[in-house]
Parts: structure tokens; sequence; C-alpha cells
């Protein structure tokens, strides 16, 4: 299940959820989990509790990408069939049967989760416990798969088996967020006698039958659903915020399916349950994470000791259908995508320009729609492309530059988020000065301050803002706590700190930096709109510790910022901050042909 938080704004075409999920600028799918009992923890009386979450679609644009060449781990029941690259069950072939066989059924649990969430707007708290359910399946090597949203932000996590009336507790070993994938062990003997794990079939076709199992609401039995395949694409991931590919089903799911395993005819586990699209207009829209994108996971999961993500190549591409604009361009065939920005912290910083028109990714042709071929009479996104690499593999473009065609090596890694979709361990980094809360701006604050709140400037740098650098922040004035060393400074939330007694801020980390080494009498902090904050240093030290009891907050910073600072950064921060002019997502935007990869 996700983690429940509040958002500010609805859809009426998108049903009520109880999800967590990241902003977009399209309507995206809602996570297929279920909340028994949620409490919401905010302490803050503005803040709005249980409204319906901004979700999206899938993608618009269908593709065609050569079949995935994955590697794939033996360990957890995936095989790789080198000739085609499709996943080939021959060695552990299941013989069709009737999925209502307790053998299949009795290596799907269900899934009891306690989460404790941060509180984005308090820093030093949690938000109050709640719990959720979902489903999870047994794989090779003693293992379980579940959604990450099933387990995110979790204190305790159990499983129980078909037909048991013992829980188990169940550890999380692996937690892939932009592919909403999980990866859980249990210790108990008992908890794997006399079962089978499930065993991974091929990527399905158009109009197979598939088979969704798992325990929703409704029931605390199995549940098993039917339906077939109605389109595989690149898809849009509502809890990663991310593109990968997906497959589509009118098989009905439902919250409380999500991280159960979806089958074919031929009772081969083809994915993993994880989100539905609920919308006036449409019905019976599913989503299953399929076998090639969780083979990925665990693959980068025995090679890293540790989940590693999917890279990207740091580039906003334009679709080049205008034969105009591939004449300008000096594109004499009908296919590449124009490279209109290049992410400065991509390896591709270093290769590509602004104009290149990119025409192959490792000798796979690019259409002018930003397609490539896939199977049989299918194309696919180019990106999807993009996701069957791992972080700092190497890619061969072919590059079209003024007229020229050219060869160039890249290196893939996994995207720098100026402002982060997720924060994955522990509490938020948060720093306290005389009452003035500085906390770097993440989509999660976002959500619960609402976006009223915090303003369209500091919006616009979220959404159309770059990373200069790995490890660069927007670090804000989230509250001043009123006490008689700030006064005159209480109205000054949702501020963007610029510069400290003249330096430049690069993360949080810095600007604590920067104060504890600071020697001057006074403490000037400058703000976005040339606001500006002086408190005497003295003056501001004695205050600490009063301010800390009067409000209850057990440090005055958090404990990433205790650690020494080490600036590996070459130089300084730039002076000015630009706008992009494209939003920094990884979704496909509208019609006018723009989209990350």
């Amino acid at each position: 299940m996700a983690v429940a938080l509040s958002s500010c704004t609805s859809l009426s075409s998108v049903l009520f959820s109880t999800v967590k999920f990241r902003y977009s600028l399209r309507q995206r799918p809602i996570l297929a989990s279920f909340h028994p009992q949620r409490v919401s923890a905010s302490s803050k009386s503005n803040r709005q509790k249980d409204k319906k979450q901004q979700l999206g679609q899938s993608k618009d644009e269908r593709g065609n990408v050569v079949e995935p060449q994955t590697a794939s781990s033996k360990s957890f029941g995936i095989q790789r069939k080198n000739k085609d690259f499709m996943f080939d069950s021959k060695d552990q072939q299941v013989e069709p049967s009737d999925l209502q066989d307790s053998a299949f059924l009795n290596a799907v649990v269900k899934v009891y989760c306690t989460h404790t969430a941060p509180d984005y707007s308090l820093p030093w708290q949690k938000q109050r416990q709640f719990t959720s359910t979902g489903s999870a399946f047994m794989i090779g090597d003693r293992k379980l798969l579940t959604n990450a949203h099933c387990v995110e932000h979790d204190t305790q996590v159990k499983v129980k088996k078909r037909g048991d009336d013992s829980k188990y507790v169940a550890k999380v070993l692996a937690r892939g967020v932009d592919c909403d994938i999980a990866l859980l062990s249990v210790e108990s003997e008992e908890f794997w006698r006399d079962v089978e794990p499930l065993r991974f079939g091929r990527l399905p076709h158009l109009q197979d039958s598939v088979t969704v199992v798992g325990y929703p609401l409704g029931g605390d039995t199995i549940s098993v659903t039917k339906g077939v395949v109605s389109r595989i694409e690149v898809t849009s991931y509502a809890h990663g915020s991310s593109d990968l590919l997906g497959i589509q089903i009118d098989a009905a799911i439902n919250p409380g399916n999500s991280g159960g395993p979806a089958f074919n005819a031929q009772g081969e586990c083809i994915g993993v349950a994880f989100q539905v699209f609920r919308s006036e207009e449409a019905e019976n829209i599913g989503y299953v994470i399929p076998t090639t994108v969780v083979s990925h996971f665990l693959t980068d999961y025995e090679k890293n000791g540790r989940y590693t993500g999917f890279p990207c190549l740091g580039v906003l591409i334009q679709k080049l259908e205008n034969p105009v604009l591939r004449e300008w361009l000096q594109v004499q065939s009908n296919e590449g995508v124009l490279v209109r920005r290049v992410e400065p912290t991509s390896d591709a910083n270093n290769v590509l320009k602004e104009g290149d028109v990119i025409v192959s990714f490792d000798d796979v042709r690019v259409g002018c729609e930003g397609t490539v071929p896939f199977r049989s009479n299918e194309r696919i996104a180019f990106h999807f492309l993009i996701s069957q690499k791992f972080s700092g593999d190497t890619a061969e473009l072919g590059i079209i530059r003024a007229g020229t065609l050219m060869k160039a090596k890249v290196v893939l890694n996994s995207r720098v988020h100026l402002v982060p979709y997720h924060i994955d361990e522990g509490q938020p980094s948060y720093l306290i000065i005389a009452g003035l809360v500085f906390t770097p701006l993440s989509e999660p604050l976002i959500e619960e301050e609402c976006e009223d709140s915090i303003g369209l400037k500091l919006l616009a740098r979220a959404r159309y803002s770059l990373a200069k650098f790995k490890g660069e922040q927007i670090v804000i004035l989230s509250q001043v706590l009123a006490n008689e060393v700030n006064i005159g400074y209480e109205d000054m939330g949702n501020q963007q700190v610029v510069k400290f007694n003249g330096t430049r801020i690069k993360n949080i980390h810095h600007l604590a930096h920067l104060i504890d080494s600071c020697e001057d009498r006074y403490l000037r902090f400058e703000f976005e709109d040339s606001y500006v904050a002086v408190l005497e240093r003295e003056a501001t030290a004695a205050a600490s510790s009063s301010i800390l009891r009067d409000y209850g907050i057990p440090t005055e910073r958090s404990s990433d910022l205790s650690k020494p600072y080490v600036d590996t950064l070459d130089g300084d921060q730039p002076a000015d901050q630009e706008f992009g002019d494209s939003p920094v997502s990884n979704f496909e935007i509208g019609a006018d042909g723009l989209l990350w990869a």
C-alpha cells in the first residue's frame, strides 16, 4: 500500500483514492492498495486531510522497441533466452492448470504494514502511524515480491499465508521507488514449509488471458479476477514518477491487490499488479509491472547488493514529425528526435548539444515520433531502450549535428532531482537557527503545505529548474517559531534562502557549515525577492536551548547535518538560478511532443 497523504486539489474524473503520489503535469493512475485504518498526523491547523489525489493517465504514445535485452537472475526463478531476449521458462515450465489449484494460490500472501511517515512540515517529528494491507508472492531464494508503495515508511511488516492464522514478521531488503517494487524476506522456517515459489513467464501479447490474484478489500480471503492484456507500452508509474514498460489489462484491480501476481494461461507469473486508472470516461484499466522490469530490479539488487535504480539519458527531446523542421535541421531521413535541453548533471552534457538530433541508440533506429521497433508490427517509446540499461552502462548514440552524422558514447546514470519526489531514508533534513526552520524543498513538503502556501515562484523552481550539480538543493525557510530573537520575521515562511553572509547556498549541509564556521557578529540570511533577515550571533546561540524547550524539539538539526561538511564541488554555485522552459518531469507532456529521456 501507499502512504496516504492529503492533497490540496482534486479531479472529478479521478475516483477517491488513499494513495501517496507525487506531483505530475497530467492525470496519472492511482495505486491499488487498501488502508483499513488511517489517521492523519498533521499538527498544523491549516493542513487539509483525506482529499482526492490528483493522479494521471498512461501516455498517449505507443511505441515499439526491440524485445528487451534483460539480464536476469536464476536464483529468483528468471532465465534469459539468448536468441530473442525473451524470458524462457523451459527448465521450470509450469503445466497449464486451473489457477484455483492451491499450488499457485499458496504462494500469494497478504501483507500487513504499519507506516510512520515523516512530517515534512515539522521535520523533527513523525506523523501518527497508520496501517495498510496489500499482497505479495513468493519467488526463488526464499524471497517475496511486493510493491514499494505497500511498504513505504514501514515500521513493521507482517505477512500471512493463505489458510494460516499466523502472521510472520518480514524484512524489507530492497525498495525500488521508481519501479514500485520491493523485495522482502521472512526468517521463519515455518513460513516456507510446504510452499513453492512462483515462476516468471515471458512478456505477454495483446489479448492474452491474464489472472490477477491478491487480497483486495471486500473480504479477508484470496481473490481471483480475470481479463485480457489490452495494451503494452511505456507507462507512467504513479508511485515512482517514472516511465517504464507496463502491461494494461482489463481484469479488476482493487485496493489491496497491490503487490499481487498476474498469471498467464500457463500458470506463469507475468508481472505485479500495482495501479489502476479510474475516470468517468474510462473503465477497467489496470496496470501490471511486467517481468522485464522485475528482472531488472532483481539483477540490479544481485549485482550491487542494493537497488541503484533505472538510469536516464538526461535530455529533453522533441519529435521531428514536421518535414520543414527536419529540413532545417538537415536531417535527410524521416527519423530522429531533437535535443532541446540537456541536464547539467548528466554525462550527456559532455557529449550532446542543444539542436543535436538523435537518430539511433545502440544501433536501433529512432523514429521521428520518438519511438523504436518493438516485437512484430509494434513500436514503443524511445525511453524503453534506456530503461533496459543499468546505472553506469554506456550507450552509443547516432547523432546528426549541423547535417553531419557522428557517433558518441554516453554513460547512463540515475537522474539527479533538484526537488526530490521521495525522501528515501529517515527524516527530512532540517536546521533551526533562533526559531528559523530551514529545510530542503521536496515534493512531499509541497503536498503537505499545499501549493497555495508554497507560492508560485517556488513552485516554478520545483517544476522547471534543473540541478546544476549533484547535491544541489533548494533550501527554504519553511516556518518561523516566534520568540524574542526573531521579532519581525514571523511571516517569512516558505521563502528560499539564497545566500548566507554573502555566500551562495549550495544545500542545507552547506548552510549548516557556513553558520557553524561563522565568526561575524551578525548572521545575515538573504532570500528571494531581496528579503533579508539578520540575527545577532551571540543572542542566537543563547536563545537556542529555550526555543527547543518551548516547542518540544529534541535537537536543533537533523542527525545528517552533524557530520562534517565535505565540499566536493569545484568552484561556487552559479550566481543566478535560471528557469528552464519545460517542466522537469519524466512524463510526456501534452501535444507538443516533448518528453524526458
